[in-house]
């Protein structure tokens, strides 16, 4: 996408006139239900692409793209006439994609929520395999007080020195 300002406001107003001619001027029987969704001009001026979506069946959608490139001249001449600019930017209409992209977003969303409602199902009348915490925590003070009281001196094995089972390596 062009920032270029002058480039943005070309945009915009080529988008309203080829909007309000499809409404208004282009009677092709074919021209099913348009929708104009934005316009992208280049940096020079010279090319303009036309992005639109179409309510209704492939047959429709074929229809109306060849409505719209039969009706390019036309639009083109009046955006020349409307806008003014030296010289006219060339017209490309080009069907979006955002319609079918939502579609297949939305499909995976629901997807996604019925895997984790399985998953809440599931999950209701599970246990834990181990402890549920199953982080060390610090230990307190008085933990570590009992646990030298568990180990007795006369555990120890006077030949090496550890306790029985406990074995230096």
């Amino acid at each position: 996408m062009n920032d270029n300002p002058r480039a943005l406001k070309l945009a915009d107003r080529i988008k309203v006139i080829v909007a309000t001619m499809l409404d208004t001027r282009v009677k092709d029987p074919r021209l099913g239900f348009v929708t104009i969704t934005d316009v992208r001009v280049s940096g020079d001026l010279q090319h303009a692409t036309v992005f639109y979506t179409v309510f209704g069946t492939d047959e429709e959608r074929e229809g109306t793209a060849a409505a719209l490139h039969s009706a390019t001249g036309m639009l083109r001449r009046e955006v020349g006439r409307q806008t003014g600019v030296r010289l006219t930017p060339t017209l490309e209409f080009i069907a979006d994609a955002v319609p079918e992209n939502a579609r297949v977003i939305e499909d995976l969303l629901s997807e996604a929520r019925g895997r984790d409602a399985e998953l809440a199902r599931a999950k209701e009348g599970a246990a834990y395999a181990g402890e549920a915490d199953p982080y060390r925590k610090p230990r307190d003070e008085e933990d570590e007080d009992l646990e030298g009281e568990d180990l007795d001196v006369e555990d120890l094995d006077d030949d090496e020195g550890t306790a029985p089972g406990h074995e230096r390596a």
